[in-house]
């Protein structure tokens, strides 16, 4: 990477246009910059003539996060409807003292290999999706967005091929396991734009200028919780005799904190343009970390290269996010006890606050703006008072606004269609235990279930987005709750459909109710590889027909070795006629696995980077589940007749 030079000027554009929320009448696009922008947007349905539009003010919300950065929250309404199922090529112009600059002028990464603009397609109806899940820039694995942008780049003429939304359910950045290498790189880029300060209560830094300087605590920032006797709670947990602070990951010794890191990690993890700004350089380590950096550096700057791809990946396709742990932080609200001792300290809480307003500004606004404009109001309000104050955020109200945020409800969102897309909250509106704060809470609560049944009735189908799956693999289950039982729900991160024996019910109940009789198809992430099952609820002539599509990771795997031994049991102990599976809460259910068809005879789970693709049929049927592996082959799912009950 060549080195910056600070006086040297900035691109206007530092990462977007990212396409969210799409319909014929309303375009809802982010866009991040290192100043407030003028901008104009031509639209040019395939054989009409170009539509120009000026977006006003009130139609964009610029947002300073720092002194040289911006983000464009566009919510743009169309007079005249676009047309759906035609690819629509379009063009963001800057305007300038009078003069316009295309994204050809400002953003040649996003044009095609021919020069042609992007473009994308209103689809008529949900027919094919994109979805997945885990992207983690240090994996040492190849990146499912590439592969993604290679697979449509191959179909951009081919409106009806195209997928009608890119799904990202769960785990978009990974605010908790950074590397070494990444947090210098955001760091500099903090220092390069300026991003705002804020003041730190309960840690042992006083604010975030020092803790994005000579205080950095690289590969040790686990040391930032104060170390005293009367925050015992908060700083241990044991994992087999090892220390662990409150934020649970092993791999967290990089969390980030502040809501400039959080920022600047977005901006890194989408586009190309900022690491163009900035240098990396190690920082002063100990021999073993010096090691690791280097290790870690090679496998980001490989992460790197393929950021324009997915930079004009996400300028092409509408996409709709929802958060799950590593968005925030490992084990995030896993129990009752978990959440009263992170949010018990005033650092613990601001560092799990500063994460989700960074998903509210950079995720969840472009899922559904109306829902969020409350939240977003008082966001706009703290940045521009910064802005005003040299660049310092308001630690009080800062934490008001957290406080809000950890309590608002209305982070799950629907999008109408054929069939109807229901996103789930599975974080934010936990069923905590009765029996022990110590055991897992249920992923939603009594309310959140009861809202998601009234949801589902009467419909004839509905694909689901729960980041975890619904109907995950028995023997992980239970060995999740051998360790919840001996009271280590942390070792495993305990947190399934299947842990809170209330959830649980009640989501089974969901979908044995006489009012839901038709196809439902459950996406998710999270577990690090892949599968599908189809479902039956037993002794039901005209119950539903359900769907578990499970793909993960976009850039992350589950240990080769052991997903093979757990694979390889999970048959052996759960096979169809094993009396085991009446011990379970799924005995009402007649579970069909399906076998990727690349996998070795009887292999169940695909262990590798990549995005699930998924055909629906005019019922809503999945009609083809396919995963793109990242290494540039399809693993199909086809059906099969055997029943593991």
């Amino acid at each position: 990477m060549t080195p910056p030079m600070d006086d040297a000027p900035l691109p206007d554009v530092l990462a977007g246009p990212l396409l969210r929320r799409l319909t014929p009448d309303r375009l809802v696009i982010w866009l991040a910059a290192t100043r407030p922008l003028e901008l104009t947007l031509a639209l040019t349905p395939a054989g009409e003539a170009t539509r120009r539009r000026p977006i006003e003010a009130q139609h964009c919300r610029r947002l300073p996060v720092g002194r040289h950065a911006w983000l464009h929250l566009i919510d743009l309404p169309l007079d005249t409807p676009l047309p759906r199922d035609t690819l629509i090529t379009y063009d963001l112009c800057l305007r300038d003292a009078g003069q316009a600059r295309g994204i050809a002028d400002w953003g040649p990464h996003l044009l095609d290999t021919d020069g042609e603009l992007p473009g994308f397609v209103l689809s008529s109806r949900h027919h094919r999706l994109l979805h997945g899940s885990c992207r983690k820039p240090h994996h040492d694995g190849p990146d499912g967005l590439v592969r993604a942008e290679a697979w449509l780049a191959e179909r951009r003429h081919r409106p009806d091929e195209r997928p009608a939304w890119l799904l990202m359910t769960g785990d978009q950045v990974y605010a908790d396991d950074v590397a070494g290498p990444m947090l210098v790189a955001i760091h500099a880029l903090i220092q390069r734009l300026g991003l705002f300060d804020e003041p730190l209560e309960g840690a042992v830094v006083v604010d975030s200028r020092a803790l994005h300087g000579e205080a950095a605590h690289y590969y040790d920032r686990e040391s930032l919780l104060p170390d005293v006797e009367s925050s015992e709670n908060l700083r241990e947990r044991f994992f087999g005799g090892v220390r662990k602070p409150v934020f649970t990951s092993a791999n967290a010794h990089n969390h980030l904190a502040t809501l400039a890191e959080m920022v600047a990690m977005y901006l890194l993890a989408w586009s190309p343009t900022p690491w163009q700004l900035i240098e990396i350089e190690a920082p002063p380590l100990a021999e073993k970390h010096r090691v690791l950096f280097r290790r870690q550096q090679a496998v980001i700057e490989s992460f790197v290269e393929g950021l324009p791809a997915c930079a004009r990946l996400l300028a092409r396709l509408p996409t709709l996010m929802i958060f799950d742990d590593h968005d925030v932080t490992d084990d995030w609200n896993l129990t009752a006890d978990w959440e009263s001792t992170a949010y018990g300290h005033p650092f613990s809480r601001r560092i799990i606050g500063n994460a989700l307003v960074g998903y509210l500004l950079c995720q969840g606004w472009g899922n559904d703006p109306d829902r969020l404009a409350e939240p977003l109001n008082e966001c706009a309000r703290l940045l521009e008072a910064a802005a005003a104050n040299d660049g310092w955020l308001d630690g009080e109200a800062l934490d008001t606004l957290i406080r809000r945020l950890l309590r608002f409800e209305g982070w799950e969102y629907q999008v109408p269609g054929e069939p109807p897309l229901v996103v789930l909250d599975t974080r934010t509106r936990r069923w905590r235990s009765e029996r022990s704060p110590r055991r897992p809470s249920g992923l939603m609560d009594w309310e959140a279930l009861s809202e998601l049944q009234q949801t589902l009735l009467d419909h004839r189908s509905v694909i689901i987005v729960s980041p975890a799956p619904m109907f995950g693999v028995k023997l992980i289950e239970v060995v999740q709750k051998l360790f919840t039982l001996a009271g280590k729900p942390l070792m495993v991160d305990a947190e399934n459909w299947m842990a809170h024996r209330g959830a649980a019910s009640v989501l089974l109940n969901i979908f044995r109710h006489s009012r839901t009789p038709g196809n439902y198809v459950v996406l998710s992430g999270d577990v690090h590889y892949s599968f599908a099952y189809d479902i039956r609820v037993r002794h039901r002539r005209q119950g539903p027909h359900l769907w578990q599509i499970t793909s993960s990771g976009i850039k992350n795997t589950f240990p080769d070795s052991l997903l093979d031994w757990f694979d390889r049991l999970n048959r052996w102990l759960y096979a169809p006629r094993s009396p085991l599976n009446w011990l379970t809460q799924r005995r009402r259910l007649a579970i069909t696995p399906r076998d990727p068809d690349r996998a070795r005879a009887g292999e169940r789970l695909w262990n590798g980077c990549g995005i699930g693709l998924v055909d629906f049929d005019e019922q809503g049927r999945p009609r083809e589940i396919r995963q793109l592996d990242a290494r540039g082959f399809d693993v199909r799912f086809p059906p099969t007749t055997q029943d593991d009950a």
